[in-house]
């Protein structure tokens, strides 16, 4: 089967695998997961990934005294909508306390590293 949104997908599992207390998810593998998954790690919402094989990533979900630490994970670029911003005009998630992942030309990136790299890009999604 294929899906037409597979990051919607990853980012779905990992909010239903938090509800759930799960400790680590299944994902399909892809370069753009495996971007997001290394800026959500540097960040410190996740606690690390493994590509375990070709065709599937290991998830490792983080809590806080038995909460997550992800509250609110949420896709905004669709498929059937993209929403690109200019270096000025990136959002701010809840003041600067979230953080939303970027496209840009030098890769997927953080809000706050794009403003760093003074580059804009298409916004993927928003995490608090």
């Amino acid at each position: 089967m294929s899906l037409s949104d597979p990051l919607g997908d990853m980012l779905t599992r990992i909010r239903n695998g938090q509800k759930a207390g799960k400790a680590t998810i299944i994902s399909p593998a892809s370069k753009v997961r495996a971007s997001v998954l290394d800026v959500l790690k540097r960040e410190g919402y996740i606690r690390g990934y493994q590509q375990s094989s070709h065709v599937e990533l290991k998830i490792e979900l983080k809590y806080h005294e038995g909460h997550p630490v992800i509250r609110e994970i949420s896709r905004i670029s669709r498929p059937g909508r993209r929403v690109y911003s200019k270096v000025a005009e990136i959002p701010r998630v809840y003041n600067g306390l979230g953080i939303s992942i970027l496209s840009t030309p030098r890769g997927v990136m953080s809000d706050n590293e794009a403003r760093v790299a003074n580059v804009g890009g298409e916004v993927l999604c928003r995490v608090f």
